[in-house]
């Protein structure tokens, strides 16, 4: 019997409604997971493309990830962290070397890091997490910060977000109840409820930006995808928004895991279409990817919705200062922040390195009604050529400074708002100019 869900007129009335920035119900997002038919799957990807820039215009945000600890009281199976992997080299930096690492990042022209840490209350707990935040913030030029750490109750999550933290992130890693199980044996993350309850923690302790995702491979890719639809559509129905990032990370090798033939394996083709059911679902939300894939995938990804990139990212403590210990997981693209930035441009898009919306008030679900408006992207577009002359000041050289220079003397040549002072203003040395 033909599937009248995915027919042609169907998948294009469901394109349509993303296209007039509406979240898409289950039933239409079970259709664009149903589809097979490639020649369709070429709209919908041309459609995610269109739905991103009339959010966000052709700005990619730039980010790195800093990585506090490696050491855990979990044995979640795929992660390098995990306390069974008993080669893994240990280590938590101290207050001071978070701090080193966060200025070493801010002079490579970084304005926002992701902190990340392992699960171990005594070692790195919130005590410590705060401490970072608080010292990153007065001895750097960091302007913010955000945090994907372990679950925490509802008290605890107020005392981080009274830190100055933006966005707090953290995945189930899988909705799929017998897998959870399976892949989390023992520790604290092995309980799958106090995990699934943590955004709306996090959100009645008054984190309005939080960010989610799923581990892609540990189950069904199509499975996990509308779990994670549903979850956030349950969100935006209780609290008037839903996250505010989407991230795609997809299992990768990792030195100590125990998951070594991946069943549900994720195809590069898979994950396009992951990043743009994402974006089709929910236009408004910023989907992020990681530099677990490689290079040309990233690339392509840009182009399909994907609306935030991280860059220069080592994913173990000390990374960034020397080699580092135990990672994570493993690095498919080694290309510099400077490096990513000149391809980003060479792409027809334009680099971010902004942080105004979490320090301006447009977050939760006033970014949620501007993004759908289709207002928020004329901040974004002003905002990344400001952080690109700062870039360009600061940090740039060779071919990227060429390549942002013609940028700015273009968007100088059609401005009528005043961007040209603001311009002149950077190369006079103010810097955070932003609107």
């Amino acid at each position: 019997m033909k599937n009248t869900n995915t027919e042609p007129s169907r998948i294009r009335d469901i394109l349509a409604k993303s296209l007039d920035m509406q979240v898409l119900n289950l039933t239409e997002v079970s259709a664009l997971l149903a589809l097979d038919d490639e020649e369709l799957w070429a709209e919908v990807f041309d459609t995610a493309c269109r739905v991103k820039e009339k959010v966000y215009g052709k700005r990619i945000v730039l980010f790195a990830p800093l990585y506090l600890s490696n050491e855990c009281t979990n044995d979640c199976l795929y992660c390098g962290f995990r306390t069974g992997n008993k080669d893994a080299r240990r280590k938590t930096l101290s207050v001071n070397e978070a701090v080193e690492e966060a200025s070493l990042l801010s002079k490579r022209g970084y304005k926002r890091l992701l902190l990340v840490t392992s699960e171990h209350t005594k070692l790195a707990g919130l005590d410590y997490i705060v401490q970072v935040v608080n010292e990153i913030y007065e001895k750097t030029d960091i302007r913010i910060l955000h945090a994907n750490t372990a679950p925490m109750s509802v008290e605890d999550f107020r005392r981080l977000k009274e830190s100055g933290i933006g966005v707090y992130q953290c995945f189930q890693e899988t909705y799929h109840m017998p897998t959870y199980k399976f892949m989390h044996p023992k520790g604290a993350k092995a309980d799958y409820a106090w995990r699934l309850g943590v955004m709306d923690r996090a959100i009645e302790a008054g984190f309005e930006d939080v960010g989610m995702g799923v581990l892609l491979g540990l189950y069904d890719w199509r499975w996990e995808v509308g779990a994670l639809i549903a979850h956030c559509r349950r969100l935006i129905s209780k609290y008037g928004f839903g996250p505010h990032t989407l991230s795609v990370p997809r299992l990768q090798p990792a030195q100590g895991s125990k998951v070594n033939n991946i069943q549900n394996k994720v195809s590069d083709e898979d994950l396009k279409k992951i990043v743009a059911i994402y974006r089709l679902a929910l236009p408004y939300v910023g989907i992020v990817v990681s530099t677990r894939e490689q290079a040309h995938l990233r690339d392509e990804l840009l182009l399909l919705g994907a609306s935030q990139i991280s860059a220069g990212s080592k994913t173990s403590p000390w990374g960034y200062m020397k080699d580092g210990d135990t990672e994570q997981f493993e690095i498919g693209d080694t290309r510099s922040l400077e490096d990513v930035i000149g391809k980003i441009v060479g792409l027809g898009l334009v680099p971010s390195l902004c942080t105004a919306c979490y320090r301006e008030g447009r977050s939760g679900e006033n970014f949620r009604h501007l993004a759908e408006k289709e207002a928020i992207k004329n901040f974004c577009q002003e905002n990344a050529i400001l952080t690109l002359k700062e870039y360009m000041e600061d940090c740039a050289s060779g071919e990227v400074k060429e390549k942002l220079k013609k940028i700015l003397d273009g968007e100088i040549a059609k401005s009528t708002n005043g961007l040209a002072e603001k311009l002149k203003s950077i190369e006079e040395g103010k810097r955070d100019v932003h609107i």
